[in-house]
């Protein structure tokens, strides 16, 4: 009676008269609420005078000048100035400052595609990734990796499967209409506008959002999120340690892990990969890979699989240019797709990895098979230009940087979507087993040999040769001339040699053979061996085992995506056994012979190669950063060299470089050791 007399006399009301729709728990001081409306059953937590404290707002405990209904408060909270508060558990600790509406339906999703009890189908929420038309429409839900995405939008012809996955998604959802919004603990907003069926994670950072509906903000101490000022996100999901500033708009949407959206950036039926940074640009229906990076306000991609570690360049229109009556075009872009500046494509394109396109408007549909190359144009009215292997030849301080590069920005304290950052992987690796057969064949062709061995034993023994070739699969109409073609087949040959000592030189330290005996090769021979890979969402997996895991989830063997995830937690632990399987298959194509068939001279020419390369890796590494200080047009901003030096940093203190002589040295050492033992 006390309590309830404090509450009038501080100008509170309930919609009930004798306030028995307020419970409270016995640590509850009744002088911290004032001028607030309550209505429907409110339960709150402890409630003691203190002083919240977040940068610089302080805030006492307690709630003040609000009006809620139908809550549930956590310990020592503080709400001040929430015009209307309906239909919401709130966590501990939680400050909520000036909010105009929150509120939550008993139907509310939280941006997951699932259905309650009554609603009809056209109430879900579908994400329509990769193709404008919804023909590759898949469904959020909250723990979604970029791996499932993949998954579901690249197989439609399997209607069984897409039945499934529905099934999956679903699985968990009793389809009751008794949710609450869910603010969990230490969560600030502030300066908000309309938040509306949200559930907001621990330790998440709100400030002057526009509106905020049907979404999940996947937030936690470890990896706390935010949204800042005039952000507007409507269906979708947010995931940890990700931050949405600057009046970004995102509607149906999955945002990876650790992943930045801000100034103006419009983002629609998207799924973004951990460690991402879009902003100003315009992305609209694609499934984009972790590691991409696009932050230029002249730039689209659109109807678009982009697989990670990209970089889009400012007045890159990507998917803007269709080919049919309808928008059902699509561009697929391998691992490290780097388009230049001011460039556009046409629907269907489709790119290796790690290709460099140079700035031009490209007016025919293209299809790049050559990885690690760069595409170029004079004329939109002939063949394009092919250098393959470009990035070994010109700028391999790309490749040695780039794994551990992309490490060191990987902030993700949870790594549930495993990433294959290293450029030298299976997926990279079975486009150039392709691209060398694809040389040799064109050879053949441009030399007129009847016999491909003829073309094969040309490109060994004239590696400098000036040898063009035309491929007309690359570009429609036009066709594609490979530039150097004698050297980039030389120069796959030797990465893919690297790949696969490196690789076998890893597993044989990690064994307990002491020596890499013909018993140690057997032992890697008893592996099962894949030699077709995919890149599922940034994780390479065989493409047996996603069969397999196909019929797992149509046998009903696997009912749930956490045991999706399971099945991609078991491929990464064997993955270096697999690749290590599978470095020995490409040994042995490379020189058509089982490897127990090898000789002295064949293991000698392997171990030349394999520590030239990782030689030249280092060599060009250092002579790519001495251009920023010998080059005369680079000093000519500078009054004198202190002055570059400040500015530029000194080369000797490059920590990447320090790091990569060692990792040389001793990579090389380690090699010569194995091999005097074989």
């Amino acid at each position: 009676e006390n309590e309830k007399n404090i509450l009038i006399k501080n100008y509170n009301h309930s919609s009930d008269s004798d306030w028995n729709n307020i419970y409270v728990s016995e640590q509850f001081d009744a002088n911290l609420i004032k001028h607030s409306e309550f209505s429907g059953t409110i339960v709150i937590g402890n409630l003691q005078k203190a002083n919240l404290k977040f940068h610089d707002l302080v805030l006492e405990t307690g709630i003040y000048h609000s009006k809620v209904r139908s809550c549930v408060i956590g310990d020592n909270c503080a709400i001040r100035n929430v015009r209307y508060l309906d239909n919401y558990k709130i966590g501990n600790g939680v400050i909520l400052f000036n909010i105009q509406e929150m509120s939550c339906t008993n139907h509310s999703k939280f941006g997951n595609g699932i259905l309650k009890e009554g609603e009809p189908e056209e109430n879900r929420i579908w994400i329509g990734v990769c193709n404008e038309n919804g023909s590759r429409d898949i469904l959020p839900f909250e723990s979604m990796l970029p791996s499932d995405a993949y998954l579901w939008a690249k197989n439609r012809d399997d209607k069984g499967l897409l039945n499934r996955f529905v099934e999956l998604t679903e699985y968990h959802n009793d389809k009751k209409l008794n949710t609450y919004g869910l603010v969990e603990d230490f969560a600030v907003i502030k300066n908000a506008s309309l938040i509306k069926d949200a559930k907001i994670g621990s330790c998440a950072y709100i400030k002057g959002a526009f509106k905020l509906k049907n979404i999940t903000v996947l937030s936690s101490e470890d990896e706390p999120s935010q949204i800042g000022e005039g952000v507007e996100m409507v269906n979708g999901i947010m995931g940890y340690g990700s931050k949405v500033f600057y009046q970004a708009v995102a509607v149906r949407f999955v945002i990876g892990r650790n992943c930045q959206l801000k100034y103006g950036v419009r983002v629609l039926n998207t799924v973004l990969g951990d460690n991402s940074t879009v902003s100003c640009c315009e992305l609209l229906n694609n499934l984009v890979y972790p590691f991409h990076e696009q932050h230029h306000n002249s730039s689209f991609l659109i109807a678009t699989t982009i697989m990670g570690q990209s970089n889009i360049a400012s007045g890159a229109t990507i998917g803007s240019n269709h080919n049919s009556r309808s928008p059902d075009g699509e561009i697929v872009a391998g691992r490290g797709f780097w388009p230049g500046l001011c460039s556009d494509f046409k629907h269907n394109s489709k790119f290796a990895s790690f290709v460099l396109v140079s700035k031009g408007s490209y007016q025919c549909e293209l299809n790049i098979t050559y990885p690690f190359s760069l595409v170029s144009i004079n004329s939109t009215q002939q063949a394009i230009s092919i250098i393959p292997a470009y990035w070994f030849q010109y700028n391999m301080f790309a490749m040695a940087r780039n794994n551990s590069k992309f490490q060191k920005r990987d902030k993700r304290a949870i790594k549930a979507q495993h990433i294959e950052t290293d450029p030298f992987a299976p997926d990279a690796l079975q486009e150039i087993m392709s691209s060398l057969n694809r040389i040799i064949k064109l050879t053949a062709r441009t030399l007129k040999y009847d016999d491909l061995q003829k073309a094969k034993d040309f490109l060994h023994q004239n590696p400098d040769a000036d040898l063009t070739l035309e491929d007309p699969r690359c570009m429609k109409r036009y066709g594609a001339k490979i530039h150097k073609a004698a050297r980039g087949y030389k120069e796959y040959r030797k990465v893919a040699k690297y790949f696969a000592v490196k690789t076998l030189a890893n597993w044989y330290e990690n064994t307990t053979y002491t020596r890499p005996s013909r018993e140690f090769f057997n032992s890697i021979l008893d592996i099962e061996l894949f030699t077709e890979w995919e890149n599922v969402g940034g994780q390479v997996i065989p493409s047996a085992k996603i069969a397999e895991l196909f019929d797992l989830i149509k046998q009903r063997k696997i009912n749930t995506w956490e045991e999706v995830h399971q099945f991609y937690e078991e491929c990464q632990k064997n993955y270096e056994a697999y690749k290590t399987r599978y470095s020995i298959w490409v040994l042995e194509q490379l020189y058509s012979r089982p490897i127990t068939d090898f000789t002295k001279e064949i293991t000698k020419d392997i171990l030349k190669d394999v520590i030239a390369v990782s030689t030249y890796m280092y060599e060009s590494s250092i002579s790519s950063r001495e251009k920023d200080y010998t080059d005369y047009f680079r000093t000519i901003t500078y009054k004198n060299q202190e002055e570059m030096l400040e500015v530029v940093g000194k080369l000797e203190d490059n920590s990447f470089l320090k790091e990569l002589k060692i990792e040389t040295e001793n990579f090389n050492k380690r090699l010569e050791e194995i091999f005097a033992k074989i």
